[in-house]
């Protein structure tokens, strides 16, 4: 019988695509989100003619609604979270109660035979040399508010055997429910509507993995759970450990008529600067291998399918 899986936070960026595997490799799949974002989620309505697909409308920080999604889920992936700096920033107890006190919560309603897979970010290892690889067991230093909640719920489920960890690098490619603030998108967007780029702090590093290589590896983790639970794992590409200002310039390749200022005055709010090895992963059996030219092409294409914009005469 085919495994049921609950994703939390399934109409957002990353679950509205994953979504979409799990169901493509046979698995019941129920979505549950509070449609934070409206009328704007509406990325999983072509998947509503699925038989093996399901929704709840409802708040993971809601015991009764947690304790209903849980009872028929033999999986839990954990996407719902309030993600990104800025985003924590904006409302830090909201931040706080959804990416740390609902995890206490899952943790406590969920059974011991259910498996949890988290992702966390690779964020939580902050500002580094960027000359020597961080592996998960590099200490976590994490800067922002959004790192340190993500790291204390990721400590909080490992304290379980049957959790599964996965230290993201920053996401990349489209999705249903797109985020226009991650690194590639954000610049390429740029790229392709304003045709500049102004870059502070152009060495800082980042490494980087698109969306449905991070779909993948959480289906490997589902089918591979016997001898990877219990750990966190770092998922990125590590042919994609470049600098603000690398990124930049393989972008321009793409858009040759974009312009790129390295300002040498100001600061990047997100200060950042690491590079990650992802080969624990590799040893598990899975590897990111969707490159960062792939995903550029991808997102510009992505963005000539926008129409014109609020607040825009032209598009």
């Amino acid at each position: 019988m085919a495994e049921r899986v609950l994703v939390t936070g399934g109409l957002g960026y990353l679950g509205s695509i994953l979504c979409e595997h799990l169901l493509a490799a046979d698995y019941h799949v129920t979505a549950l989100d509070n449609l934070l974002y409206g009328s704007g989620q509406q990325g999983l309505y072509h998947l509503c003619a699925n038989s093996d697909f399901h929704f709840i409308r409802g708040d993971v920080r809601d015991p009764e609604v947690m304790k209903q999604a849980l009872k028929n889920a033999d999986v839990v992936i954990h996407l719902a979270a309030i993600v990104g700096a800025a985003a924590c920033d904006r409302d830090p107890q909201m931040a706080s109660s959804v990416n740390l006190e609902a995890v206490r919560l899952l943790d406590h309603l969920r059974s011991p035979k259910q498996l949890v897979v988290f992702p966390n970010t690779n964020s939580g290892y902050g500002i580094t040399s960027a000359e020597t690889l961080c592996t998960e067991d590099s200490p976590q230093k994490p800067i922002s508010l959004y790192g340190r909640t993500k790291v204390e719920a990721e400590k909080i489920l490992l304290e379980q055997h049957d959790t599964i960890a996965l230290r993201l690098a920053t996401v990349f490619g489209m999705s249903p429910r797109m985020r226009l603030d991650l690194l590639v998108n954000h610049f390429v967007y740029a790229a392709c509507k304003e045709s500049y780029l102004v870059i502070f702090e152009k060495d800082f590093k980042r490494n980087f993995v698109h969306i449905r290589d991070v779909a993948g590896c959480m289906i490997h983790c589902l089918a591979n759970r016997e001898h990877m639970s219990g750990r966190p794992y770092n998922v990125g590409l590590d042919t994609a450990n470049l600098s603000k200002a690398d990124l930049a310039l393989k972008i321009k390749k793409h858009v040759p008529n974009l312009y790129i200022h390295f300002a040498a005055i100001g600061q990047d709010p997100d200060k950042r600067n690491y590079i990650v090895s992802s080969e624990r992963l590799r040893a598990a059996g899975f590897e990111a291998r969707r490159s960062l030219d792939d995903g550029i092409r991808e997102l510009i294409k992505g963005y000539a399918m926008e129409g014109r914009g609020f607040f825009r005469n032209a598009s």
